[in-house]
């Protein structure tokens, strides 16, 4: 049976390439549903313009669905709640030299 926890944990390999942080710790995975082993990502971006908006989500459901046992991944983007540094982890805003 898939868990969460090993959602996130591949999530922490996925990285917006303009940012040396991975999109748990930026704020930009907005939840993580598992029904049946059928994987829902509901995530954002730093911005709707992003270049990179393609390649993230990508990069996002090809990780998901390689866990062991994962029948279906779906990645949604959303822009409401729009996304802000107040999402981001205390490790991520460290990193960036924010604090």
């Amino acid at each position: 049976m898939v868990t969460q926890e090993q959602v996130f944990e591949v999530l922490r390999d996925c990285y917006d390439p303009e940012l040396p942080v991975n999109i748990v710790d930026l704020g930009l995975v907005y939840d993580v549903a598992v029904q049946d082993d059928n994987v829902k990502v509901v995530m954002t971006l730093t911005a709707r313009g992003c270049p990179a908006h393609s390649f993230i989500s990508e990069s996002v459901r090809v990780r998901v669905a390689k866990i062991p046992g994962v029948k279906s991944a779906d990645v949604q983007v959303v822009w409401d709640p729009p996304w802000d540094i107040s999402r981001m982890s205390e490790a991520a805003k460290k990193r960036l030299g924010m604090m």
